[in-house]
């Protein structure tokens, strides 16, 4: 497994964009244009290209705020899901990170995919921050604040560190 940085001039580009666009419903990332001038321009943000045996098979995107990093989007292409290349690749990034990682969680509520991604990610290590809510603001104007919750590994403490978690996440990410 390999995790690969790239840029919009990759040739791996347009394969993470569209993985990007089939994976994630609109109110779940940003507009494609700022999508790009983010990948290209901000020294936060970090773009990824999964490669299992040289061939792309998912997407990775981050964001670098020196004390953590913030998983934005990660996912697998269709045709290699449940094979445990999410896993392997998870893993892979936590080794090559060496810091504490947070990413955000649907609510799981009677919704069975929540469920299994709460699950996926806390056999991973991760620690459900569920003590404090959080919502994710919205991608775009008009766009809808989601409900959710923060996952935590590497040593964050959730009642310690979730303002400044949050404050980060919401004044780079979402510009709020």
């Amino acid at each position: 497994m390999e995790i690969i940085e790239i840029d919009t001039h990759s040739v791996y580009y347009p394969f993470v964009e569209n993985l990007l666009v089939s994976a994630f419903p609109e109110d779940e990332r940003r507009d494609l244009d700022l999508q790009r001038r983010n990948v290209d321009e901000n020294s936060l943000m970090r773009c990824c290209v999964l490669l299992d045996s040289d061939m792309p098979c998912g997407l990775l995107t981050y964001w670098d705020f020196g004390d953590f990093c913030y998983i934005e989007h990660f996912a697998t292409d269709s045709s290699v899901r449940n094979r445990g290349i999410g896993a392997k690749a998870m893993n892979c990034f936590l080794s090559m990170i060496c810091r504490p990682v947070v990413l955000e969680v649907e609510i799981p509520g009677d919704d069975a995919m929540a469920i299994r991604r709460i699950g996926f990610y806390s056999r991973l290590g991760y620690e459900l921050w569920d003590s404090q809510p959080y919502i994710q603001p919205p991608y775009r104007p008009g766009g809808n604040p989601l409900p959710m919750h923060i996952m935590s590994v590497g040593g964050l403490d959730q009642e310690a560190d979730f303002s400044k978690v949050k404050s980060l996440i919401h004044r780079h990410v979402y510009g709020v």
